[in-house]
């Protein structure tokens, strides 16, 4: 008996790639997901998030067998005690990380072996509009800059199209740049 051994590319199982991608396409129903945290204050700035549950593939997915916790709170400078990264911090680090997850996958998917992928993302921001001092000044960012240095066995142009495929399709690039809708409501 023959074992066939999957393709394994960037750390990414190629087979199982293309069969979720052959699966979503056939029936579109099993691309809707819905990602959860929760949220709880914990004390000044400091407040904790835990993720473990989410819906997918027309079902609750139960198959993480530990919840992720990720502390938030802000620096001195803005009346905190660094409990962790402030919310605006994790959302370049969110950026970071889908635009990394979305280089790899598309790397993969397009044959392009990679050595090394690393970012830094930078966002500038005008504290004064969340702090309530100035209506003239937005509360977020007004501008986020992300760099690239990756290494591959592949020409520099590839690479580009890897990246620029990549920002195309990445979930969190997509949610900064063109917006989603948000509910806030009190139980």
């Amino acid at each position: 008996m023959t074992q066939v051994m999957p393709l394994i590319r960037n750390g990414v199982n190629i087979d199982q790639l293309y069969g979720t991608l052959d699966a979503v396409k056939s029936n579109p129903s099993l691309g809707a997901f819905k990602w959860r945290a929760s949220n709880k204050w914990l004390g000044g700035s400091h407040n904790r998030s835990t993720i473990r549950s989410f819906y997918a593939a027309g079902g609750e997915d139960a198959t993480r067998q530990v919840e992720f916790t990720a502390d938030a709170g802000e620096p001195n400078i803005l009346i905190g005690h660094d409990e962790g990264p402030n919310p605006a911090e994790y959302l370049l680090h969110a950026l970071a990380a889908c635009l990394t997850t979305s280089v790899v996958y598309v790397a993969s998917a397009r044959g392009v072996v990679l050595d090394s992928v690393e970012s830094k993302v930078e966002g500038d921001m005008d504290v004064r509009g969340a702090l309530g001092l100035s209506d003239e000044v937005r509360n977020g960012f007004t501008a986020i800059r992300v760099k690239f240095s990756i290494q591959a066995q592949a020409p520099r142009e590839k690479i580009e199209e890897v990246v620029r495929r990549a920002y195309a399709r990445s979930a969190v690039f997509d949610s900064i740049t063109k917006g989603v809708p948000i509910e806030v409501s009190v139980a």
